[in-house]
This record gives C-alpha cells, sequence and structure tokens, in this order.
C-alpha cells in the first residue's frame, strides 16, 4: 500500500512526497517543495515548530495518524495549508505541502488564483497551492490513497533533493526540514521568522 511508504520519520516521509503527483478538482499537479514536522516532545521526533507539539487535540488529531491522510489548517486564519500524516498510527508526524508545479489544469488554477498569476507562481507557497488546488478544510482527514478521494496523491520515484531550515517558524529554526527541487521556479523564497534566534542558535 502506498501508505505503508509514509510509516517512517518525517523527513524521509517528506522525500518520498517531494516529486509527487497531487490531483484535485480539475487539477494535476508535481510537488516540488514539503516541510517536514515532527510531535511531543516526549515522542521519537520532538518538534516544537509543530501544530501537535503540545499534545492531541481535536485540531491536530489527523497528525497523529493514520499516514496518508491530509492534515488541513488555516494559517493566520485565512489561508488553507495541507500536510500528509506520516509515521506510525498513533505518532505526530506530518509533511507539509508548499508549492506545486501545476502540469495539468492551468486554466481551472489560474481562475482560483487570479488571471494575473504567473504560471510559476500559481501554486508557490502552502496557501497558493491549496487554492490553485481547490484544496478546503472540508479536506480534512481525507485518505489520499484512495482513488476515490477529491485529493489524491502518486508517489513516484525519490528526486534528488536540496535541504533547507523551514521557513517562517520561530522555533526548531535551523533544521534543514525543508525540501525542494532545484532550479524549479515554483518554489518559494525563504523566509527566516523574525521571532526566530539567529541563525545557528536554534536546533
Amino acid at each position: 500500500m502506498p501508505a505503508d511508504e509514509l510509516l517512517v520519520d518525517p523527513v524521509a516521509a517528506a522525500h518520498r512526497l517531494l516529486g509527487a503527483t497531487l490531483v484535485s478538482r480539475g487539477v494535476r499537479a508535481l510537488v516540488v517543495e514539503v516541510e517536514a514536522y515532527g510531535g511531543v516532545p516526549d515522542g521519537p521526533w520532538p518538534d516544537a515548530a509543530a501544530h501537535s507539539y503540545r499534545g492531541r487535540s481535536g485540531r491536530n488529531a489527523v497528525m497523529f495518524g493514520p499516514p496518508g491522510r491530509l492534515y488541513t489548517y488555516r494559517s493566520h486564519g485565512i489561508h488553507v495549508c495541507a500536510n500528509v500524516a506520516c509515521g506510525p498510527d498513533g505518532t505526530a508526524a506530518a509533511v507539509l505541502l508548499r508549492a506545486c508545479a501545476i502540469e495539468d489544469g492551468i486554466e481551472v488554477a489560474r481562475r482560483r488564483r487570479g488571471e494575473l498569476v504567473r504560471t510559476a507562481a500559481l501554486a508557490r507557497g502552502p496557501g497558493n497551492l491549496c487554492s490553485a488546488l481547490g484544496i478546503t478544510m472540508d479536506d480534512n482527514g481525507i485518505d489520499v490513497f484512495d482513488p476515490a478521494a477529491a485529493v489524491t496523491l502518486q508517489l513516484r520515484e525519490p528526486l534528488t533533493a536540496t535541504a533547507g531550515p523551514r521557513v517562517g517558524v520561530s522555533q526548531a529554526a535551523d533544521r534543514p526540514w525543508r525540501l525542494w527541487l532545484a532550479g524549479r521556479p515554483e518554489v518559494s523564497a525563504y523566509r527566516r521568522s523574525p521571532r526566530a534566534p539567529a541563525p545557528g542558535a536554534s536546533d
């Protein structure tokens, strides 16, 4: 089963999801940028930047598994962002889908994002990605490996990834847990949170 390939630590899962094909509501896209997130302090992958760090709640329950389920949330209460749960069922971890390259359905994505948005920017950044692909909060918890689901993922052979620190997190800010495909114009720019410690002063 494809979900079994995500029964690994979040960084390994991020490597598997990079280069996957994401299909949602008339748009097909290549995943070109992802970020890994762990879980609680006493878990195998403690991560103070993760939504799950303070334990399970109604909001973050999907992060605790099973793997292959879509975890959606609103960034700043506005933009929907999508993650894919990974690791063993009951253990918190997920991979944020940060950017995609639209391969089919460009006009559908452009209608959602705006006619003046450049093709390379249609799904650049997690909020834009969900907007372009029509992913909503109602998709929280769906199995992305179910062919009948509104949002599906198809894993491909692992691709060579470039790694660097995650974007905009104030905790665990130096971890090289963001992965992307080098040379792709759809990849978002790195922005360090102004609340993060100086580079090299965070785990």
